[in-house]
């Protein structure tokens, strides 16, 4: 193993697989109550954690800390807990609209799959938006955050929100062209989702 991180004590400090193991051992446990005390979930914990480390290990040749260990470590840990609990209000989200479109009396069947392949559609044109571009869309639209505020979390300007907003308004009215009359019946339960 050729990782190498910087530390006050040992400038390129060797690690191999056996002193990977004990790092896994050492910090784990502590690792794993940070991350319980985020997603309030045991198991989701353990699986932040694990694929935190095998993470780390897959990229360990290109890794090169600046910080101390443990902090680089805590900081995966907060992140990617966050990204979890982001993910999983997003699929509620569409979990909610699915259910709510479903549950449509005197609907006939035939719009009850078209809402359902709309839905999955909105995921799919989501995943095409460039990272920042879809991290913003997200905030905005799911977790209703106002562009100040956006920008005040990803320590970024309004300027850039607002430029980042206007790209994935353009390229979700692209990519859900074919299902605007869709849209607009969507529109009823997703306030201004596309406005």
């Amino acid at each position: 193993m050729k990782l190498t991180y910087s530390t006050p004590e040992n400038k390129h400090q060797q690690y191999d697989d056996q002193a990977f193991e004990q790092l896994f051992k050492a910090h784990f446990k502590a690792l794993h109550a940070y991350a319980n005390a985020i997603l309030k979930d045991e198991d989701d914990a353990e699986e932040i954690v694990q694929n935190m480390f095998l993470k780390f290990w897959e990229k360990r040749d290109l890794l090169n800390v600046q910080t101390s260990l443990k902090a680089y470590l805590y900081k995966c840990i907060y992140h990617d807990s966050l990204n979890f609990l982001k993910h999983q209000k997003i699929k509620t989200k569409y979990q909610d609209f699915a259910s709510y479109t479903m549950n449509t009396k005197n609907e006939p069947a035939s719009s009850k799959v078209e809402m359902t392949e709309l839905t999955f559609n909105i995921g799919l044109a989501l995943n095409k938006l460039p990272e920042q571009c879809r991290t913003i869309f997200q905030m905005s639209r799911f977790e209703e955050l106002k562009y100040k505020e956006i920008a005040d979390r990803l320590g970024l300007s309004v300027k850039t929100i607002e430029n980042q907003m206007g790209k994935a308004l353009r390229i979700m009215r692209l990519e859900l062209a074919d299902y605007l009359s869709l849209i607009l019946i969507g529109l009823m339960y997703y306030k201004d989702f596309f406005n």
